[in-house]
């Protein structure tokens, strides 16, 4: 069965003005869009045929673990954001963060250092570890903390298609917008769950 294009769960110029309806068209209805067009032309007659995006993510290499990546990180990225959700972290997370980080403020200052210091294309990551601890995990590329059996709570996506429309060459703006349209209600259940 063919992927398909996750619909958002907001209109296209909902995120404005931190994130336009410009760079959604694009990052999105093209980007997003064309990771999934390449991963269902190259998993037709392999293994991956009938594969889960996270089996594909854990186990395929070359093109198809390239684009089957980038469709999980970014499905996982734009279902990260609401233009009125919860702006902080709840419950166990907000536990877990500031008995990790000491606060909320610390936290998010280590993980936009660690965002606005990725040389080149990547993601980073904010990871739930086997022992209930979290970490701040920079992916080169397609990179994806599955392959390493943490399991990702949050990403940034930081090459330059993701803000280069809205910032330019500005990254440390797009992150300071990027905190303003998270949804910590759905990252906290990521974590919960």
């Amino acid at each position: 069965m063919p992927f398909e294009l996750p619909k958002l769960p907001y209109a296209l110029d909902a995120l404005h003005p931190h994130i336009s309806k410009q760079t959604l068209e694009f990052h999105y209805g093209k980007h997003h869009q064309g990771y999934i067009n390449n991963l269902n032309k190259l998993i037709p007659g392999t293994k991956f045929e009938n594969a889960t995006l996270e089996q594909i993510v854990r186990e395929a290499d070359g093109g198809i673990f390239n684009n089957g990546a980038q469709v999980w990180n970014h499905t996982f990225y734009f279902l990260s954001f609401s233009p009125g959700g919860l702006h902080e972290p709840a419950g166990r997370l907000a536990e877990a963060i500031s008995k990790q980080y000491g606060s909320f403020d610390s936290f998010k200052e280590e993980f936009s250092k660690s965002a606005i210091t990725l040389f080149g294309s990547g993601w980073v990551w904010m990871v739930k570890k086997e022992d209930l601890t979290l970490d701040i995990v920079q992916e080169s590329n397609a990179g994806n903390p599955l392959r390493n059996g943490l399991l990702p709570l949050l990403t940034c996506d930081v090459w330059e298609h993701a803000y280069y429309l809205d910032y330019q060459n500005n990254r440390p703006d797009y992150l300071q917008a990027f905190w303003d349209i998270l949804d910590w209600k759905v990252i906290s259940g990521r974590y919960e769950g």
